[in-house]
């Protein structure tokens, strides 16, 4: 699968998700709704898989845990927050630019229409 087949997938799964539980519940929760989902798909992720900092060839040690990342291609945060900042945006694009990925979803179930949660997040220097 590409980035763009991950996507709908991911999009298809918290569209779901979001329609037999609203929004309310605890990131973890649907965290792990998420990942059961994707389970029951087939289709493979990492979840809360440390990730380091190379850095002059050196290795920094962990820079950051995402929350999930689908087919080893698209990084997945989710979120459940009363209103998405910046830094969340940000925070994104950085995780994909130290893993070299293409595609970040960034989710936020905490919204009355699931829509209006999701986000597409480029990385224009792949």
């Amino acid at each position: 699968m590409d980035e763009n087949e991950i996507a709908r997938e991911v999009v298809d799964i918290c569209f779901r998700i979001h329609k037999e539980f609203g929004p309310g519940l605890f990131e973890r929760v649907y965290e792990e709704l998420f990942c059961y989902e994707l389970k029951k798909r087939g289709l493979e992720f990492d979840r809360q898989k440390g990730i380091s900092l190379i850095y002059d060839d050196i290795n920094m040690g962990l820079a950051f845990i995402p929350d999930v990342i689908v087919g080893g291609k698209v990084i997945v945060e989710i979120k459940s927050v009363e209103k998405l900042a910046d830094v969340h945006y940000k925070q994104v694009l950085t995780y994909l630019r130290i893993t070299d990925l293409r595609l970040g979803l960034l989710i936020n179930f905490n919204e009355n229409l699931i829509k209006n949660g999701i986000h597409r997040i480029a990385n224009a220097f792949y």
